[in-house]
């Protein structure tokens, strides 16, 4: 049986001005209960940094802004592994740079747990 299809899970919003997070249906748009701006949708698996980690706000930032969520179940739950994001600037960085040098967009390769890996069949990623 589908985990999510029985049972309407909530998805987890985030403001990332007041960096806090808040779990809420998706059947509509969701507003911030402290400064009335719009939640941004960051997706099933969300694990929000603390409160006073700018600098983790600011990675969970960049990646919302490429588009990406935090989901790594399918819409039925079916998907066990969750989808790697980065969690630290350096990583960021590192994928930002990638990105950059293979001229393909950040969003490709900020889901990729190793950047340098092109994601096709090799010897670079056999063994995962």
């Amino acid at each position: 049986m589908c985990r999510y299809a029985v049972t309407p899970y909530k998805l987890h919003y985030a403001c990332l001005p007041c960096r806090v997070s808040f779990k809420r249906h998706a059947d509509r748009e969701h507003a911030c209960p402290n400064c009335a701006r719009p939640l941004v949708c960051a997706g099933r698996d969300f694990a929000p940094p603390r409160r006073r980690d700018v600098a983790g706000w600011s990675v969970v930032a960049a990646v919302l802004g490429e588009g990406l969520r935090f989901d790594g179940r399918s819409g039925c739950g079916c998907a066990k592994e969750p989808k790697y994001r980065p969690r630290t600037r350096a990583e960021l960085r590192v994928r930002r740079i990638v990105a950059l040098r293979e001229g393909v967009p950040p969003a490709e390769v900020l889901g990729r747990v190793d950047p340098l890996d092109g994601g096709g069949p090799g010897p670079a990623s056999e063994g995962r």
